[in-house]
């Protein structure tokens, strides 16, 4: 009769906030190694959304909370981009009244009701002894919350914002440079054969990573970001003045989402907001185009230039992962697991200086990720400006901490 190998524990994986190209590979190296160390592997469904909408119930149908993961499910999408367990942006602390799943509708009235207690339960009725978490400081916030709860963390960071903090980099974030820069020489031909202003708004809530290094890496001419409000006047008269030098007569601005006019405040589409208590940004990158078509004259001898205005949006976060998005991921899942054989926890895995290290979970709540402006950002040039490369980390202008 053949033996049946006892399991070492289960280990909890799941996937929250937006979608980035590298999940699915984090996902397949965490399995992998899990099931070959010994280990049972859940796959939690819609990031923290499944461990509150699941029933405590062995006869209830849970398949759009969570799956056993194998080998042969976590190989079939290891490759691809997005996540297969789904995402979400559900924090349980604080579910709206209407989010509430039916069967916990009478227990939780309060417009906004903080499901934790539920979720520690759903995690002990599973059997879970390890949760990896994937996710940005919003997914990963929430994470702290569960390990001072006692849950064993094990965080993974994720975001093409390339804004959680304690590491030098988040998964999702080299594709969403490699694609920024691609679709704006794209573009190129378009402004160039028209004679306009390109301008191109790229993800950055509060973190302006993603213009500046396209920026830096020869993709625009002028970028704007969060970390300091504008003015267009001059934003207007640099391109104009860019557009002047260039041979084929156009120029290129990268507006990060969470940029703001001098004087004024972020841009929203509407007032709806998310669990996290962020509403939708957008919009920004064409109020500049408007803009900078108005003001343009004064720098053109009294004649407007006509603007090319794109939202990037999706389409640098979704398709496949790019070689880092591959690779770092498999490194990161694998990282998780060192720890987990080691009973450490409370920790999340990183890169730091240029290797491969792990800091306390809790660095996300202590502590913000943004550009250092003064070390990195021409307030006057509105483009990024650097001393000395040496010994900077691979993207350059990771924040210290």
């Amino acid at each position: 009769m053949a033996k049946t190998q006892k399991i070492k524990g289960v280990i909890g994986i799941l996937t929250g906030g937006g979608d980035v190209p590298g999940l699915n590979p984090a996902i397949r190296a965490v399995t992998i190694r899990a099931k070959r160390e010994g280990y049972k592997v859940i796959g939690l469904k819609r990031g923290w959304g499944g461990l509150v909408a699941m029933k405590r119930d062995t006869k209830a149908d849970n398949s759009e909370c969570y799956e056993e993961l194998t080998e042969i499910i976590v190989n079939r999408a290891g490759r691809t981009g997005g996540t297969f367990l789904h995402s979400s942006r559900t924090k349980a602390s604080k579910i709206p009244k209407a989010n509430v799943p039916d069967h916990l509708k009478d227990k939780y009235n309060d417009e906004i009701n903080d499901l934790t207690p539920e979720v520690l339960k759903n995690l002990d009725f599973l059997g879970i002894d390890y949760l990896i978490p994937i996710g940005g400081d919003d997914t990963l916030s929430y994470a702290v919350r569960l390990y001072q709860e006692g849950v064993k963390i094990v965080a993974i960071p994720k975001t093409m914002d390339n804004d959680v903090p304690g590491t030098d980099y988040c998964i999702g974030f080299s594709t969403c440079v490699t694609r920024t820069i691609s679709m704006t020489n794209i573009l190129r031909t378009s402004a160039g054969s028209h004679e306009r202003l390109l301008v191109l708004e790229v993800f950055g809530r509060y973190a302006g990573y993603t213009a500046m290094l396209p920026t830096m890496a020869g993709a625009a001419n002028r970028c704007v970001i969060p970390e300091h409000k504008f003015d267009i006047e001059r934003l207007a008269e640099l391109l104009v003045d860019d557009r002047y030098k260039n041979p084929s007569k156009y120029s290129v601005v990268l507006v990060s989402e969470g940029a703001m006019f001098k004087g004024g405040e972020m841009t929203f589409l509407d007032n709806e907001k998310d669990m996290f208590g962020h509403a939708k940004l957008g919009g920004i990158g064409e109020l500049v185009g408007a803009k900078l078509r108005e003001k343009s004259a004064q720098f053109n001898k009294g004649k407007s230039i006509n603007v090319i205005n794109q939202k990037l949006g999706y389409l640098v976060r979704g398709g496949d992962p790019d070689a880092i998005d591959s690779i770092v991921p498999m490194a990161y899942g694998n990282l998780a697991l060192d720890l987990i054989l080691k009973n450490l926890h409370g920790r999340m895995v990183v890169v730091k200086n240029g290797r491969y290290d792990n800091v306390p979970v809790d660095i996300v709540t202590s502590t913000t990720k943004t550009v250092n402006v003064e070390r990195f950002y021409n307030v006057d040039r509105l483009r990024p400006f650097y001393k000395s490369f040496e010994m900077n980390p691979l993207f350059i202008m990771t924040s210290d901490f």
